[in-house]
């Protein structure tokens, strides 16, 4: 995190900044933490703020979560078929970017499989977002027909999930 005012001394401290500024930063850490991008930068009023993270490649999870054979199912494959899948009726979206996971911890029982029949607020999955869990529930009743995402795979806001009819 810099502050470099343009026409002025860029050697200024942190400890020099406005309340306004550290307000800046904070929403900008923010935002980097309920997206999934790296860095961010923008200038405004002769202000400039860089915020950036380290972004370590090691697994968040362990290898050992891994989907049980009884959940696979069939998976969208490219961007037409996802495109057709997102305007189906009985599409259940992502709410939030996050991960997604079948199990309530690892080695668990799935919540769901194709051909569960779920109940109208009956927990489908969790999305980890900022190392939260998030129950994501059945927005309606009827059965699981397709699982759209794999276990431990990220997720978007809006990406098709599951399809119950």
């Amino acid at each position: 995190m810099a502050r470099q005012p343009d026409n002025k001394s860029a050697d200024k401290s942190a400890a020099n900044l406005k309340s306004d500024d550290s307000a800046l930063i904070r929403e900008l850490a923010l935002l980097l933490d309920e997206t999934s991008l790296t860095e961010i930068e923008i200038e405004r009023a002769g202000l400039r703020v860089r915020v950036a993270r380290n972004i370590s490649v090691s697994a968040a999870m362990p290898a050992s979560f891994q989907p049980a054979p009884a959940a696979a199912a069939p998976i969208a494959a490219g961007g037409a078929a996802a495109a057709d899948l997102a305007k189906h009726p009985g599409v259940v979206p992502s709410p939030m970017v996050g991960t997604a996971y079948w199990a309530p911890e690892p080695g668990a029982k799935p919540f769901i499989e194709v051909g569960t029949k779920v109940s109208a607020g009956q927990t489908l999955l969790i999305i980890e977002a900022m190392k939260t869990m998030n129950q994501i529930p059945s927005p309606r009743a009827g059965t699981v027909t397709q699982i759209l995402v794999e276990d431990g795979q990220p997720v978007e806001f809006g990406e098709p999930l599951v399809i119950i009819e």
